[in-house]
């Protein structure tokens, strides 16, 4: 039985686009035939990562009238073919994939160079960049020239490979060779320059461009606004909108987000704001990121207020907030204090479906908590969402436990405090002996001595002892019950211990 590999060579002969060379088939009895001449085998394949099945009938037809009865889908088909076959090549190591492509270069003299490209751009669409080079470096093998877009691909594959200089020179050779690259092979090139930061050299295959009479698109345009916004040269992207007007290029979206961004990133929230008013004032319609460019630069800012009215402005405007929208607005809510609103807009999220990640969680609680030794209505909301990050089984760090510990205690949850504690230590934590102290106080007060001495039991699981403060409480309010020779078992726990309590056991 032929190896898969063998298998995949075969399936490559029966494209409809290769219907010149001669196809193989997998016969009832397990034999491979091999069909030729005015015989054809219309083949649905099926490629898996892990084997490869073949599906088919075999037809009987003049090859010109096959061709008449596929001319309207073989283009679809063939797309779906190539597509399945890159999809199985990522999944093959890179010695068989080389070894396909060889495959492919001995049959090569049937293939047409669209058929080449083809291929060569569903590679670099796939990121299978190391085997699009490969290929085309054996392109002189399959007789055939590459032409514009051949060399477009490979401007694209280096670039994808941040490859930005050994792209320029294809790009060069392109032109010394009478080759008109299009609008999108420049942009390709402009744009990774500037996400290197490299303007100066993004600009010098601008001016190659005027030089060869392609004129740059909003795109291009788009790219470099980006590029000077990374660099912070906001005022000089700025200028580029107002030449970018004058040459009766139409602005876009993106090219508003873009310089929006640069604003915000420098402190000039209002700025970018300014710039969202004239999009929509000369009809654009402003997506979900031009929205979170705002969120977060108000939060940069320390003026995540203004953020709720950029929300209420992205809501008139029917565009919905995504996940990060939520999450940006309420970081920065949470992060300057504004717990109140943070817990609207939590709450908002939540109703909308979007599941907040255990790092905000754990920022709104720690905020509740605080917020709740001003503000007495708040514990109901420290409860709930404690409650539903137990639930969710999400990690709530130590500072957290210690908070909500406090805060209970404050609002004379003690078995909630006391739960608390107990998850704080199955958790790995070590509470600190503040917390410990105020717990036993707390219980002592209350007259629960019962609990308080599950206390120090809890703790010694932890091997981290209470000190003679706990052991001082302990023993005062076992003396005032009356409960002497409790006292004493503590008062001897302390000693072993090491711990010389000031409260003795009375009699």
């Amino acid at each position: 039985m032929p190896s898969p590999y063998t298998q995949l060579s075969q399936i490559l002969l029966q494209y409809p686009s290769f219907s010149t060379i001669s196809t193989l088939s997998n016969t009832s009895n397990g034999n491979y035939a091999k069909f030729s001449g005015t015989n054809r085998l219309s083949l649905s394949t099926i490629i898996h990562r892990k084997g490869i099945t073949l599906v088919g009938k075999f037809k009987s037809l003049p090859i010109k009238q096959q061709l008449q009865e596929t001319k309207d889908s073989d283009e679809k088909t063939s797309k779906f073919q190539v597509q399945s076959l890159i999809d199985s090549i990522t999944g093959l190591p890179i010695k068989d994939r080389i070894e396909i492509l060889n495959n492919f270069m001995k049959n090569g003299e049937s293939w047409s160079l669209s058929e080449f490209n083809d291929l060569l751009m569903a590679l670099v669409q796939a990121n299978e960049l190391d085997l699009a080079l490969y290929m085309y470096s054996n392109v002189s093998t399959l007789c055939l020239v590459p032409d514009c877009w051949t060399l477009s691909i490979i401007v694209n594959c280096h670039c994808k490979r941040n490859e930005v200089d050994e792209a320029k020179l294809v790009l060069y050779y392109m032109l010394e060779n009478g080759l008109n690259p299009s609008v999108v092979t420049f942009t390709t090139l402009v744009n990774s320059y500037c996400k290197k930061g490299k303007l100066k050299k993004a600009f010098e295959v601008i001016g190659l461009m005027d030089g060869n009479g392609c004129k740059p698109n909003i795109q291009t345009y788009n790219c470099l606004l980006k590029g000077l916004c990374y660099v912070g040269r906001v005022e000089e992207a700025f200028d580029l909108l107002g030449e970018i007007k004058k040459l009766r290029v139409k602005p876009d979206v993106y090219t508003y987000t873009a310089l929006m961004n640069g604003f915000c990133k420098v402190g000039r929230s209002d700025e970018a704001m300014e710039l969202l008013n004239e999009a929509i004032e000369i009809g654009l319609t402003p997506n979900v990121i031009t929205f979170n460019t705002l969120f977060d630069g108000y939060n940069k800012e320390g003026r995540p207020l203004l953020g709720v009215g950029v929300m209420k402005k992205m809501k008139r405007m029917n565009c919905l907030p995504d996940y990060i929208s939520y999450s940006t607005l309420l970081r920065g809510l949470l992060m300057w204090r504004k717990i109140r609103t943070g817990l609207r807009v939590y709450e908002e999220m939540v109703r909308n479906g979007f599941e907040v990640d255990e790092k905000l969680m754990n920022s709104l609680l720690r905020g509740l908590c605080r917020k709740f030794l001003r503000d007495n209505e708040l514990l109901e909301y420290v409860h709930q969402v404690f409650e539903k990050m137990t639930e969710r089984g999400c990690v709530i760090d130590n500072g957290t436990y210690g908070l909500v510990i406090q805060a209970f205690l404050v609002g004379k949850k003690f078995d909630d405090a006391l739960t608390s504690l107990s998850l704080m230590i199955r958790s790995g934590y070590s509470p600190r002996s503040i917390t410990i102290n105020r717990l036993i106080y707390a219980f002592c007060v209350e007259g629960k001595i019962d609990k308080a001495i599950s206390i120090i039991v809890l703790m010694f699981e932890t091997h981290k002892f209470p000190g003679m403060v706990s052991y001082n409480l302990m023993i005062r309010e076992l003396n005032r019950q009356g409960k002497f020779s409790v006292a004493c078992n503590v008062y001897g726990a302390a000693l072993v211990r090491g711990v010389v309590p000031n409260q003795k056991p009375q009699r």
